[in-house]
């Protein structure tokens, strides 16, 4: 099983390492005339207008978990504190822009001495399922290289294998003894009965592999790449006006033998002086100057501008974020350009939600706590809202949310960027302050009085006119 896996994780590497490369810019110049590579040679090699990084980009910001209900819809607050603990709150966006990037991505839930959370790349984990269950999961694997050695450990129901082997060719997998102590086993019982690794997959089919966002922008941006280099190779000879001489004999100067002073024949002068110099004398009778107009380069980027259309139609971003244009933008108008783009996040919530809920209830269950494993797996995800909204458009929709009856807590939740500690440390605070009226103790809540903070006699006056 470690084999067939392994070979399964290096095929997978290909593509991962494909789409990681179109992510940091790093693409060949496709789509151009082997004439024009030839020309130019390598000096295109470095350059790229990089749209593959700005559409997974725009999509990971706006994923944003920052709590999880149990089934009654309270929030655990032990799965706040272990997801902290382990700084998953952080690493769960780079674990989600990898899924967006590759199409997948790993957790892995482990005991050691205490609960930890890590994240794992697609091109060093791996997942299999049971036929014709898609998540009821048989086997996982986890590799990595030190040096000169490779380390496998194969996660299954029962048990846990820890490899290593060689990196040179032949080398066979054996029992893993390197960071373990003296008379360690290296294949031990699996405490929690399942396989501990679970699969961030990224838009996933029925009958499919989960897909990278980049797979639809990358054809258009190797089309954009060509475009520029034609635009800069156009640009670097036809931008500026040519001008001829015509009915004039090419500029030449006369050879002398140096020994006899006699004129043995002649040469062309160069150019190069006549252009840096900007001066030329016609002395030929008729001559005159033609000039060649700059060539027009606007097509070019307009051709441009419809292939970056294309890529905000087909991956559903936001003209803001690809064309960076806003002016006098009405906030329903700016909320409806990214409708497509909220949509798109609300959908990837509930997948990516499924595979958080389940990463915890494995928390869950590695603390112990079967009860609470169980409640967090028919519980659900508190996401931040995915759409950006003045603090005007929010206090407007939540004043006209409370007074229809919206409980303070509900109300809190639909401020962006609130956690449940927030809220938590909030609602301790109205009882405090409704524990201060209800002991007399007004100052608290409206501070003291002038005439009692210059402590005068002040007081006593009500009670003479009285």
């Amino acid at each position: 099983m470690t084999e067939r896996l392994y070979g399964k994780l290096q095929r997978r590497k290909h593509a991962a390492s494909k789409w990681s490369k179109a992510y940091e810019g790093d693409r060949p110049l496709l789509f151009a005339s082997p004439e024009f590579s030839t020309q130019t040679g390598g000096l295109f090699d470095e350059f790229s207008d990089n749209w593959c990084a700005v559409v997974p980009d725009a999509t990971v910001e706006r994923l944003m978990p920052i709590g999880f209900r149990l089934e009654d819809g309270s929030i655990d607050k032990d799965a706040g504190r272990a997801w902290k603990r382990s700084e998953a709150d952080v690493e769960i966006g780079l674990a989600l822009l990898e899924a967006l990037i590759t199409g997948r991505s790993y957790a892995l839930v482990w005991n050691n001495d205490d609960v930890e959370i890590t994240f794992q790349h697609a091109s060093s984990a791996i997942v299999e399922y049971v036929p014709g269950r898609r998540r009821l999961r048989k086997a996982g694997l986890m590799t990595w290289r030190d040096y000169d050695t490779e380390f496998a450990t194969l996660f299954t129901p029962t048990m846990v294998y820890r490899w290593q082997r060689p990196t040179r060719e032949g080398g066979r997998w054996t029992g893993r003894t390197a960071g373990l102590s003296r008379g360690e086993p290296s294949h031990i019982p699996n405490p929690l009965a399942v396989v501990p690794l679970v699969e961030l997959p990224n838009r996933s089919r029925l009958h499919g592999k989960p897909r990278s966002e980049i797979a639809t922008v990358l054809p258009l941006q190797d089309a954009v790449n060509t475009l520029w280099a034609h635009l800069m190779t156009a640009s670097d000879g036809l931008a500026l006006p040519a001008r001829a001489v015509l009915g004039m004999d090419r500029p030449v100067r006369e050879i002398v033998d140096p020994e006899s002073g006699e004129v043995v024949g002649e040469e062309d002068l160069p150019l190069d002086r006549f252009r840096s110099d900007r001066l030329l004398w016609l002395e030929k009778q008729g001559a005159q100057i033609a000039e060649f107009s700059a060539a027009d380069l606007e097509n070019y980027l307009k051709v441009i501008e419809v292939a970056v259309q294309h890529i905000a139609a087909q991956t559903r971003t936001p003209p803001s974020y690809l064309a960076g244009q806003l002016v006098n933008v009405s906030p329903d108008g700016f909320a409806a350009s990214e409708a497509g783009l909220i949509a798109k996040v609300s959908e990837m919530q509930r997948h990516f939600g499924s595979a958080l809920r389940e990463i915890m209830r494995l928390e869950a269950m590695a603390q112990g706590e079967a009860r609470r494993a169980e409640s967090l797996a028919l519980g659900s995800v508190v996401w931040r809202d995915p759409q950006f909204r003045s603090d005007a458009q929010y206090s407007d929709a939540l004043v006209k949310l409370k007074s229809i009856g919206v409980p303070d807590e509900a109300l809190w939740e639909r401020i962006p960027g609130v956690t449940p500690d927030e809220i938590a440390r909030w609602k301790t605070m109205r009882t405090d302050a409704a524990g201060a009226i209800l002991g007399g103790d007004m100052s608290s809540l409206f501070g003291v009085k002038p005439d009692q903070a210059e402590g005068g006699d002040q007081a006593d006056e009500p009670e003479e006119a009285a």
